[in-house]
């Protein structure tokens, strides 16, 4: 596979613009070093003349957002017939779209917290649900635009409805598991280990958390139970199988064992575009099974496919 032409998407047109540079950049000096001819694509509306005429051998997809996880540009290289990595256009849109996500989990057996889905408009000056809660918008990823809901709040905060709200008119309303933040990947049809995220400075594990320096500590393995740590490996495969997702997917979740070891335990989300930044969780992961950053993205490269 070394020599073969590598097209590294990056950058993008969501928010996360930022954090798929940093991936993408990554990936590819990775990619470089293990042999491949590698491309660096910042990603535009124009991506389809682009790759028609860099005719790549695969895309490695590093874009974050919509647009780039959310079955978009997979279908754009499936009409390309360009093999690519990571999921492809319906495991990647019903990931990115935390409503059906949610529906997927829950009819496979999987734990899921109670949530609203509504216009965010129509939320006014009652709680649409008994506080504490968490409103996150249905299509964004790396924590943007997550608002939590205390419990001595007397009503929504006012940023819900102003003219500067910038991540969609759909809204979840979830109710708000308190606890320890784990998360757990999935590599090739095989679980990875499980991690404790402990935010450093922050409420909970928002954007400055995942990918500033020192905003957070990961601890891996989890210092949780056996018994715990095994189901939510177990869990996270079956996620990652009930999304029909390929490649890799890293799946969160939120864990409160505040009055008891088998406490409550909750799958949040599945982010079938995990960040392959310095430090992002997923790499970690697979350093821990093993695997070196450049043997991890070889693989992925060697993994790419169309019809995904």
């Amino acid at each position: 596979m070394s020599g073969e032409h590598v097209a590294v998407l990056m950058g993008g047109l969501s928010s996360e613009r930022p954090v798929s540079l940093s991936s993408g950049n990554a990936c590819a000096d990775a990619l470089e070093g293990e042999g491949f001819r590698v491309t660096r694509v910042d990603v535009g509306r124009d991506i389809g003349r682009v790759l028609g005429d860099l005719k790549p051998d695969v895309a490695f997809n590093a874009l974050h957002g919509p647009f780039g996880e959310d079955g978009t540009i997979q279908g754009v290289l499936e009409y390309l017939e360009i093999p690519y990595t990571h999921s492809g256009v319906l495991a990647s849109a019903l990931a990115m779209d935390k409503k059906q996500a949610k529906i997927v989990a829950a009819q496979a057996g999987i734990p899921v917290a109670e949530a609203l889905v509504m216009n965010r408009l129509d939320i006014g000056n009652e709680h649409p649900m008994k506080p504490p809660y968490v409103v996150k918008p249905v299509r964004e990823g790396s924590s943007f635009g997550v608002v939590i809901v205390r419990e001595d709040m007397a009503h929504p905060p006012q940023i819900l409805t102003s003219s500067e709200w910038r991540y969609g008119d759909i809204v979840m309303v979830e109710r708000y598991v308190a606890g320890r933040e784990l998360t757990c990947g999935v590599m090739d049809g095989k679980v990875l280990g499980v991690t404790e995220i402990v935010p450093l400075g922050h409420s909970f594990y928002d954007y400055d958390s995942k990918y500033a320096a020192g905003g957070s500590q990961h601890v891996l393995p989890a210092q949780i139970s056996p018994i715990i740590y095994q189901k939510i490996q177990s869990l996270a495969l079956k996620a990652h199988q009930a999304l029909g997702c390929r490649g890799v997917s890293r799946s969160d979740f939120r864990y409160d064992d505040r009055f008891a070891e088998d406490g409550d335990l909750i799958w949040l989300e599945l982010n079938n575009q995990p960040g392959m930044t310095p430090t992002s969780l997923l790499p970690e992961m697979a350093a821990h099974a093993g695997y070196g950053f450049g043997e991890f993205v070889r693989w992925m490269v060697e993994d790419a496919s169309c019809s995904r």
